[in-house]
């Protein structure tokens, strides 16, 4: 069922996440994006007693002492949390979330077009209970998903012919949703591909 990366800025570009990455994000990323490997973040918060801060905490603290942007913040808060147990994977302030990505053979304007118009998207992911509530050709879409989550869609041009396409699920009840939904669309951007590649 169903980086190119700056600090204080959400990454344009975020490589596939890894098990032992944390947040989903390379030691290499953060380090390019806020100055720090993940080491040194959690030595950090370690030394300010970030275990017992909370997130809201630990977000202040970065945000007045580290001078990280927003986007920043939460990640590496969110990454000291999962790495010292306060936290479980995949799990946000705002429930659970996951991220899968594709890189298709197309220009952007086909792949937003796939997922906008509906007769094109019902070629890849039929029988999908969404709605979509904000679209901007042709770089993202933003979807209620039937249950009430939130699906990011963003599409990045990669040449003339090439570009790919981001998709982050939010607030997932479960890690348990968050299994089922990772199959459901790893096999949909699958399907998508090999739709708009043919």
């Amino acid at each position: 069922m169903p980086r190119v990366v700056q600090q204080g800025t959400e990454p344009t570009k975020v490589a596939a996440a890894q098990p032992e990455n944390p947040a989903g994000i390379s030691d290499e990323a953060v380090k390019a994006g806020t100055g720090k490997t993940w080491p040194e973040w959690f030595a950090i918060l370690d030394a300010a007693l970030g275990t017992k801060l909370g997130h809201k905490g630990i977000v202040a603290l970065l945000a007045e002492h580290q001078r990280l942007g927003p986007w920043w913040r939460q990640m590496v808060a969110v990454a000291y949390e999962q790495e010292r147990g306060l936290r479980q994977k995949h799990q946000t302030p705002e429930g659970f979330q996951l991220s899968v990505s594709r890189t298709v053979e197309v220009p952007a304007d086909a792949l937003f077009r796939a997922w906008a118009d509906e007769r094109a998207r019902s070629a890849w992911l039929p029988d999908a209970d969404l709605t979509i509530r904000r679209a901007t050709p042709p770089r993202s879409l933003r979807i209620t998903w039937s249950d009430g989550s939130t699906v990011d869609v963003s599409i990045s041009a990669r040449g003339k012919s090439r570009s790919r396409v981001v998709v982050d699920h939010k607030r997932l009840r479960d890690a348990e949703n968050v299994g089922l939904m990772k199959e459901y669309w790893t096999a949909a951007l699958d399907t998508l591909k090999q739709t708009l590649e043919a």
